[in-house]
């Protein structure tokens, strides 16, 4: 993927380059790490409609529950940079997986937190977040088909709608030093607050979220944290991990592993 210009936000901001660009995995956005004056932060050049939705829902937050929008204009996006020697990757891989469990409720707690002012236009709805698991659970089949019609459910009859980030996982919540636990990338969807909770339950790998008896466990602590009723919160689980399944299929991959997290929840619910 061609890298773009930075020269001209650069030269808008008053930007020094602080470190190579990089890109991401999925989304293709573009990130440069810079300083102004002597602050570090990150220079994002989004590549999708999401990413600049995402955009505009980070700088409503103003910085409650993630991270300081310093700049934004078009797809470019200026973000104070996460500078704290933790991270939720490595406690949950080691001995640590609870209290990042719990660092990521509270996190989530605050960014679902109501505002004076009203969320950012363009926030898309969860029905319509939720489109490619119908034709998924109709080509695949298998569980697909419950996870499809647990997600039916739930979008008929919403509680708690909010402003959600989309992707919460433990690479999108970073140590911020003083600033404490601060979120990142969001996508800008508009929905009930549960759905932000069940992507942690597919993360931070493979490894880590198949380990025997932790949905069992994860499921208490998040239910109890997040004031969730736990079947619901299950729901909402066996729905994600569907729809995310159905995302990794319609590129051509193998979706086992959400495939794995989504028969655990529908076990559960339906057993």
């Amino acid at each position: 993927m061609t890298k773009p210009s930075f020269q001209p936000w650069l030269d808008l901001w008053g930007l020094t380059p602080d470190g190579d660009a990089f890109t991401t995995e999925y989304t293709g956005s573009w990130l440069l790490p810079v300083r102004q004056a002597d602050r570090p932060a990150i220079l994002k050049l989004a590549a999708v409609p999401e990413e600049i939705a995402g955009a505009a829902l980070m700088e409503w937050w103003n910085g409650q529950g993630a991270a300081q929008v310093l700049g934004r204009q078009d797809e470019a996006l200026l973000l104070e940079r996460a500078v704290g020697p933790r991270s939720l990757v490595e406690m949950s891989r080691g001995d640590q997986d609870d209290d990042a469990t719990r660092i990521i409720c509270d996190a989530v707690a605050v960014l679902h937190a109501p505002r004076g002012a009203p969320p950012p236009a363009g926030l898309v709805p969860l029905d319509v977040w939720f489109a490619a698991l119908g034709p998924g659970a109709a080509n695949h089949g298998g569980v697909l088909v419950k996870a499809y019609e647990t997600a039916q459910a739930l979008l008929a009859q919403p509680r708690d709608v909010v402003p959600l980030h989309g992707d919460v996982h433990h690479a999108n919540i970073l140590d911020f030093g003083p600033r404490g636990w601060l979120a990142i990338d969001p996508k800008g969807v508009l929905g009930e607050r549960g759905y932000d909770y069940a992507n942690p339950f597919c993360n931070p790998d493979t490894a880590t979220a198949l380990i025997p008896g932790r949905l069992d466990r994860y499921l208490g602590l998040v239910s109890e944290r997040a004031g969730m009723d736990p079947r619901r919160l299950l729901m909402w689980i066996l729905a994600y991990s569907g729809l995310s399944a159905a995302w990794i299929l319609d590129d051509g991959d193998p979706a086992q592993f959400d495939s794995s997290i989504a028969e655990l929840a529908a076990a559960r619910l339906y057993a």
